[in-house]
């Protein structure tokens, strides 16, 4: 499923499969998460860099065919390919232990193909094992949803410890952070859009102790807060839910303009900050961590000649959790 073109559908093709190179592999693809992500590159929010691309990047698959001279893998291999697919490795971020911000990195169904398709390469280094138990689609949100939400956590714990977590945009990464976040003890408030009692409904199932639109003050003061929704309406609404010392991540790739808002409500050492990319020591950390506390994303399953209508979906909130698409 190829985007030929920004802001238009995506057009379905068959092409051979291509020939990993070196230090590189072909997987069969097993099952690709449609995120919000996609979404900026579909509808040309992030600035179209090849003439056309296969989207995707929350990838499950299995080996099946390994490029020349590579060793440490095998056929058959199930693995997880996440947004990040390459970073130079030589800038000062890279060499910092910051590959998140480098300066030339690629990235899985932006600057190279993704896994709207039957097959994808990746290189290997930038490929994952995956926790047993959990079926394929169930592990591919994972791969963006749950890393960018580990990290945005992590983030929000830098302020201090944080007790009252406050979610604004109660969707695939949330509804994962959500889980992880309770199981670690953290008393949750998600806030929705208004009116979207699914998503209430589930956020409450999920163990959150409060939710409710976002517009609606939270019962209590907030440590932190991670706004996943693209708005940035949100950030001045957050910022007023947050303690003096409190933290607000804006954990999304895009959002749209922060508007102007009065000083008082970021003074008292509040902060915000913002969550760029992943890390690959991030999925080695949050892949174990989201085994052992359960986590399991609600998932609706699209055939992936469906790309279309999940991408839709997505785009008017009509579900609730993840969308995984299966070729």
């Amino acid at each position: 499923m190829i985007l030929k073109r920004p802001r238009t559908p995506l057009v379905c093709e068959s092409r051979p499969d291509p020939e990993p190179g070196p230090g590189e592999l072909r997987l069969r693809v097993r099952a690709c998460g449609v995120c919000r992500t996609d979404l900026h590159v579909v509808d040309g929010d992030l600035a179209q860099v090849r003439p056309e691309v296969i989207p995707g990047h929350e990838i499950v698959g299995v080996v099946d065919a390994i490029g020349p001279g590579l060793t440490g893998v095998a056929l058959g291999e199930r693995r997880g390919v996440p947004w990040l697919g390459s970073t130079c490795g030589v800038c000062p971020y890279c060499r910092a232990g910051r590959e998140n911000l480098c300066d030339d990195p690629g990235f899985t169904g932006w600057t190279r193909d993704g896994g709207y398709a039957d097959t994808v390469i990746a290189r290997a280094d930038y490929c994952f094992p995956l926790p047993e138990g959990l079926s394929d689609a169930e592990a591919a949100p994972l791969l963006c949803a749950g890393l960018i939400g580990y990290r945005s956590w992590k983030k929000a714990g830098e302020g201090g410890s944080v007790k009252r977590l406050g979610l604004y945009g109660f969707g695939a990464a949330a509804h994962l952070l959500a889980q992880l976040a309770v199981f670690e003890g953290q008393a949750v408030h998600a806030f929705t859009r208004e009116g979207d009692a699914a998503a209430q409904a589930l956020a409450r199932e999920l163990g959150c102790v409060w939710a409710g639109p976002s517009a609606e003050p939270p019962p209590e003061p907030l440590d932190a807060a991670i706004i996943f929704a693209p708005v940035g309406e949100l950030v001045p609404v957050a910022l007023r839910a947050v303690r003096k010392g409190g933290s607000v991540v804006c954990g999304g790739i895009h959002m749209s303009d922060i508007p102007a808002f009065p000083y008082s409500i970021l003074w008292g050492e509040r902060r915000i900050v913002s969550v760029a990319n992943l890390t690959r020591q991030d999925a080695l950390e949050y892949l174990p961590l989201a085994a052992r506390a359960g986590v399991r994303p609600h998932v609706k399953a699209y055939a992936l000649t469906d790309a279309n209508a999940a991408l839709d979906d997505l785009r008017a909130g009509a579900f609730a959790g993840a969308a995984v698409l299966v070729p």
